[in-house]
């Protein structure tokens, strides 16, 4: 299957293990509620140069030999992946739109809870007459979310993830947690190289855009800390 399919595949997949389990927990707590997964297209530009040199390592693992194979059949970039072995390494463009951002919008302000761009979305190119086409490539989830965000007009961007808040120096001696932040303060600590490209540079990116787009405010922190990043007391919160 092409890859984009695959990703419509996995959005659908995963967003229907998460309604089923946010329904259910809901129904216990509070009685039925609305809970809906939207497989969501998410707009690339066909001349990012992200097309030139694919990054985005996925799949399984590949012996040297397998990959060299894989990449004369099927034309697969092929890149070693941290001495781990070889994997398929593909397109991640930047997202540009998304197509149902305004469906979403309208579901949210119905009061649904709304499942949608998961995995970065379904990459599609927009042609002149505007009609969508899929492309294989995997858009980056954290960049997908806070443009989701903006074209919502969401006030506040939740950021989830492994580790209780953003830190400087993380895993060096005089790691320091950052329980806040300014968009200036982060963007400089960006610019310095300061977050992993893999790992939180692209949280703070995402979070940066956000705020200069009209957001009023990004919290990055773990699930089970959320409640109370929202209050205050844990977690990194980043505002203008």
């Amino acid at each position: 299957m092409p890859l984009y399919i695959c990703d419509a595949d996995s959005e659908g997949g995963v967003g229907f293990l998460i309604q089923q389990t946010i329904y259910n927990q809901l129904n216990r707590l509070h009685g039925i509620k609305d809970v809906v997964t939207v497989v969501t297209q998410v707009v690339v530009d066909p001349e990012d140069p992200a097309f030139l040199n694919p990054t985005k390592p996925i799949g399984p693992f590949y012996t040297e030999e397998e990959a060299r194979r894989l990449g004369a059949d099927k034309g697969w970039a092929m890149r070693e992946d941290s001495n781990r072995g070889w994997r398929r390494a593909v397109p991640s463009p930047r997202p540009v739109r998304v197509v149902e951002a305004g469906v979403i919008k309208r579901l949210a302000e119905a009061g649904v809870i709304v499942i949608a761009a998961g995995g970065g979305g379904v990459p599609v190119t927009e042609g002149k007459d505007g009609n969508l086409r899929g492309v294989d490539a995997v858009i980056d989830k954290d960049l997908a979310t806070a443009l989701l965000a903006r074209e919502t007009g969401a006030g506040v961007f939740v950021n989830l993830t492994q580790v209780e808040m953003v830190y400087e120096a993380f895993g060096k001696p005089g790691q320091r947690g950052l329980t806040g932040l300014t968009v200036a303060e982060a963007q400089r600590l960006l610019d310095a190289g300061e977050f992993a490209p893999g790992s939180m540079g692209p949280k703070i990116e995402a979070a940066v855009e956000f705020i200069k787009a009209g957001g009023k405010e990004v919290v990055i922190t773990t699930p089970d800390l959320m409640q109370a990043a929202l209050e205050g007391r844990a977690g990194t919160r980043i505002a203008g």
